[in-house]
């Protein structure tokens, strides 16, 4: 992959033909006609490879599996969706600002053999839809990783997001590797659920109610039981798993775990010496507005806005 991408105006998208590499046996092939130099100049960016261990280990990082669909934003060479596909089995597609790079890297796809799990077309990675993608990888400057933000935030919980060198501004990742100067992050797409929730055992009966307070993937809160009010212990969230304790009024900590489900979370309390107990949560009313997810307000140029 490279710094290279990107910015900016091109509105169709088109996977790019091989022209007379098509019958490339090697990169060297491909190479005929176009060769990137490091350090050349793109839409306010310039192309700089990512090393092939740190690719590795990116994809590592996001746990890719044959189960997933990679998208590589700002593709240049196409390092990263080949590698998803050769190395990890997954279906990939590179998004190139460039129509040289991109069609340098559709060669080596070809070159590669994995042209049945990849492609890289040529387009503007704030014009294309990348939403149903299960792991977004990027290489870009500060300002583009923030002007994407707030669509990677809108996908699926559990989405995760693996970035070389820059991070997400106040998103801190959660997951991190450093390794000879060079950095690599990780985010998982969290669930929404700032709001109110009530908890309901199997007869149907409200056994709490808490209240959640969110900024990404951190969240806090307090529970109401019984009439009084106590903090959230330990809560955290991931993706769509989320996990939190309180004290009960017979000063019994119990400990939740479930899964969010849109605007209902099912889960189990657990405390010691008694048998689990399964509860649903009802989201109660709406849930709370997300300034955190949406998009900065310097982004707008980037959207024709």
């Amino acid at each position: 992959m490279r710094l290279a991408l990107a910015l900016i105006s091109v509105a169709a998208v088109s996977t790019l033909a091989l022209g007379p590499a098509a019958d490339a046996r090697s990169r060297a092939d491909c190479e005929r006609d176009y060769r990137p130099q490091v350090g050349q100049s793109g839409k306010d960016v310039v192309w700089v490879p990512t090393p092939d261990e740190l690719v590795t280990k990116m994809l590592a990082m996001a746990k890719v599996t044959p189960k997933d669909y990679v998208v590589d934003l700002g593709a240049g060479d196409g390092k990263i969706a080949i590698a998803a596909g050769k190395k990890f089995g997954a279906t990939a597609t590179g998004i190139e600002y460039n129509p040289d790079m991109a069609r340098l890297a559709q060669c080596y796809v070809q070159a590669e053999g994995v042209a049945d799990k990849v492609k890289i077309i040529q387009g503007d990675i704030f014009k294309e839809d990348f939403s149903k993608a299960t792991v977004v990888t990027m290489y870009l400057l500060p300002e583009l990783n923030l002007c994407v933000r707030h669509r990677v935030l809108a996908m699926k919980p559990g989405t995760r997001v693996a970035s070389h060198s820059f991070t997400m501004v106040e998103w801190e990742p959660d997951e991190s590797f450093d390794a000879d100067h060079r950095n690599a992050y990780l985010w998982v797409v969290p669930a929404r659920v700032g709001g109110s929730w009530a908890f309901r055992n199997g007869n149907g009966s409200v056994d709490f109610t808490v209240s959640l307070t969110q900024s990404f993937q951190k969240i806090g809160g307090e529970v109401a039981i019984g009439g009084g009010r106590q903090p959230l212990l330990g809560a955290s969230l991931q993706g769509d798993s989320i996990r939190f304790a309180f004290t009960d009024t017979k000063g019994v900590t119990q400990h939740f775990t479930g899964a969010v489900h849109g605007t209902t979370i099912i889960g189990s309390l657990r405390a010691s010496g008694v048998a689990d107990v399964d509860l649903a949560g009802k989201v109660q009313g709406a849930l709370a507005p997300a300034p955190w997810a949406e998009m900065a307000s310097a982004c707008g140029r980037f959207y024709g806005k």
